[in-house]
């Protein structure tokens, strides 16, 4: 069959044209959008795409139902009741542009740019609208800088203690895998085109094993399944680490020219035997036996680390471990064999050259960490004055939800939001102003899992009056005075900077008129870098003892420590991902509400049974912070003392629905200032 493709840089043509998916997904996946009289009626895979090939999540199919959304935001808004209300009247963009403009400048008159803060993170993934004009425009305004450590930064910081940054293994490379470990990470909700790798690798013998702290989707399709506690995956991996030493399944030629340390943590793990490693994690020690043993004996061998498990107290240390394993047996140098935790290091862009942080005026201005914003907002002296809120939901997705709303709540406190949608977050705003979305305008993607970069060409007309964060920032900069020659600039010579390859040499090549050509192109050209030079570590090889470790306050080897015990309250709640949103978003359409459901609380059937708790019940889940209303499901998903929940649900005063983040903690991770979402004790009480 012929398609009829355009490659739309002209958004009033009809036919199927090329995108790309901007959301926070691993994935990135090539898409095909089909435009009738200006409208997306259909979005399906690109099936000449080289990773993705044509399939898609429901999520994303479900894109013409959000772009043209009747509660889509079509024109500014300026708040005209309480906050905590949506009571809003239309203004224009003078009228809002002259409000922001008025009162920044105040602010820095009255309390210096510091009382200004951006809130952001990548709930358009694009990188022009997600790190590049915005970054620039408060570098230059001298605002508040705000850590962005709400996801990954815990395990990456891990990770990169051991490898030398966010490198693993090309995943197309893993058809040759024959045993995947898939560790803390639900695939077939969050990662679909590594099942299909996987799949097919399977076809041909592989072997795939889930270990989680709940049984999920991919627990169901994996070949076996291994179950622990949270916050103990660093003591199960130092057990793992233990037998395979014990019984000589170690590579010693490989530790001997591509790593340093081995005798340091060869040391250390003859501490975790497997009596020792189960009374920690619950996993019987026959059952560590059996998994290190088929790891020992299996290669080419592949671990896939995922999102949640470094989510803990200890998150930064368990990826630590983990990560070292494939050292052990030598596992990388086999096609199909290593690890990954992530893959931006290939496709990294120059982002010094994007956001300019040399235009800060004072390069020491305070910095905040974005998953204490209810602190930060309540507590911080001298207190940040106004809030600036895109790409992200933090009335929503920031923990220790009401400590965050009731920081929203001042009066002192000028909120702007630029969004899709009226978010519960919008609640809050003093101006809401209507975004694009990733179809209305022009961007670079890269993946954080394979390697291609892509190129997103606007194929609709802005909705409304909305404006792309690009254009908004530039906009306003412009408005401000600021320097033309920084801001007055198109997206194709912002994406020419991101594209600088004197910082990354697998970029040569790649530029706006070679994507636009070719849709997509691959860091390095698909040609395969030799081991040591993917290993950007400061001794050049895998690092087992990690001298940056030491000077930073850290065990340089890895090892295994609890996550605290905050409360005596008796249930670990851990807070996934559902399989119909990415975090907030996705979280306002219906049909996807509806295959969700309702927000669920997984709990083990023996302690439901102590409890009188019947399958079905409504429940209240309370700690110190705050409380949630879910509906309970009884079975051996979880462990005893362990309780689970899906998806990050939008308010919904009628249905009694409020943010489970109104239970999770503001505590930082042990590396990079983490989140510990996952680390959170809880009691359940029948409504």
């Amino acid at each position: 069959m012929t398609l009829n493709i355009n490659i739309a840089r002209d958004s009033s043509r009809d036919g199927i044209v090329r995108s790309v998916c901007p959301f926070d997904c691993p994935d990135t996946c090539g898409l095909h959008i089909t435009i009738e009289n200006g409208e997306v009626k259909k979005v399906t895979g690109d099936p000449l795409h080289p990773v993705t090939k044509g399939a898609i999540c429901n999520k994303v199919r479900q894109l013409p139902d959000r772009v043209h959304h009747p509660d889509r935001l079509l024109h500014p808004m300026r708040r005209v009741g309480p906050k905590g209300t949506l009571d809003f009247e239309p203004i224009t963009w003078e009228e809002a542009y002259d409000e922001i403009i008025g009162r920044m400048q105040q602010l820095i008159r009255d309390f210096g740019a510091q009382s200004i803060l951006p809130y952001s993170f990548y709930g358009n993934m694009g990188v022009l609208n997600a790190e590049g004009m915005d970054r620039r425009f408060f570098h230059r305004l001298g605002a508040t800088k705000l850590d962005r450590t709400i996801c990954n930064v815990a395990g990456a910081t891990g990770y990169k203690y051991t490898m030398g940054g966010s490198v693993g293994i090309d995943p197309e490379a893993t058809v040759h895998t024959k045993l995947f470990l898939l560790w803390g990470c639900n695939l077939v909700s969050t990662n679909m085109h590594q099942t299909m790798l996987a799949t097919e690798a399977r076809k041909h013998g592989a072997i795939i094993v889930h270990i989680d702290v709940h049984r999920n989707r991919t627990s169901t399709w994996a070949d076996e399944f291994v179950h622990l506690r949270p916050g103990t995956d660093g003591a199960l991996a130092m057990g793992l680490m233990h037998i395979l030493i014990r019984d000589e399944l170690v590579d010693e030629s490989f530790l001997q020219e591509f790593t340093i340390g081995y005798e340091e943590l060869k040391q250390e793990a003859q501490l975790y035997t497997p009596q020792y490693v189960s009374e920690i994690t619950s996993v019987p020690p026959e059952r560590i036996e059996w998994l290190a043993r088929l790891y020992g004996t299996t290669t080419p061998s592949f671990i896939r680390i995922g999102n949640g498990l470094q989510h803990h107290d200890n998150g930064g240390m368990i990826v630590r471990a983990i990560s070292c394993l494939p050292a052990l047996t030598g596992q990388w140098k086999h096609p199909g064999g290593g690890a990954m935790k992530g893959n931006g290091w290939y496709s990294r862009i120059n982002n010094d050259r994007l956001e300019r942080p040399d235009l800060l005026p004072d390069p020491d201005v305070r910095t905040v960490n974005m998953n204490q914003l209810g602190d930060v907002l309540t507590r911080l002296e001298p207190p940040v004055r106004m809030l600036f809120v895109y790409n992200s939901n933090p009335a929503i997705v920031a923990p220790d939800q009401l400590k965050v709303r009731e920081g929203l709540l001042r009066e002192d406190l000028f909120t702007i939001t630029h969004d899709l949608f009226l978010t519960d977050t919008c609640k809050y705003a003093d101006l809401v102003l209507p975004a694009t979305s990733h179809l209305e305008n022009l961007d670079l993607y890269t993946s954080y899992w394979h390697l291609y970069l892509q190129i997103g060409e606007p194929v609709l007309a802005p909705a409304g009056l909305s404006k792309s964060n690009f254009t908004l920032f530039k906009e306003l900069a412009l408005r401000m005075g600021f320097e033309r020659e920084l801001f007055d600039l198109t997206e194709e010579e912002m994406i020419a900077e991101a594209l600088d390859a004197e910082l990354n040499p697998l970029l040569e090549g790649i530029t706006v008129e070679a994507l636009r050509e070719h849709g997509w192109m691959k860091a390095g050209g698909g040609r395969e870098l030799p081991l040591k030079e993917r290993i950007p570590t400061p001794s050049g090889k895998i690092e087992l003892y990690s001298d940056a470790m030491l000077k930073n306050g850290l065990t340089p080897v890895p090892t295994y420590t609890p996550i605290l015990e905050e409360t005596d309250f008796p249930f670990l709640l851990i807070t996934g991902p559902n399989h119909s949103y990415i975090n907030s978003t996705f979280g306002n359409q219906s049909k996807l509400q509806k295959l969700e459901k309702a927000p669920f609380l997984n709990m083990n059937e023996q302690d439901a049974g102590s409890l009188g708790l019947l399958d079905g019940d409504h429940v209240l889940v309370r700690n110190n912070r705050g409380e949630a209303k879910l509906t309970l499901r009884i079975g051996q998903d979880v462990l005893p003392g362990v309780l689970v929940t899906q998806g990050l649900w939008w308010d919904d005063a009628e249905k009694g629905r409020s943010s489970v983040n109104a239970l999770t903690p503001q505590r930082l991770a042990d590396m990079g200032g983490g989140a510990t979402f996952f680390s959170n004790r809880v009691e359940v009480l029948k409504i």
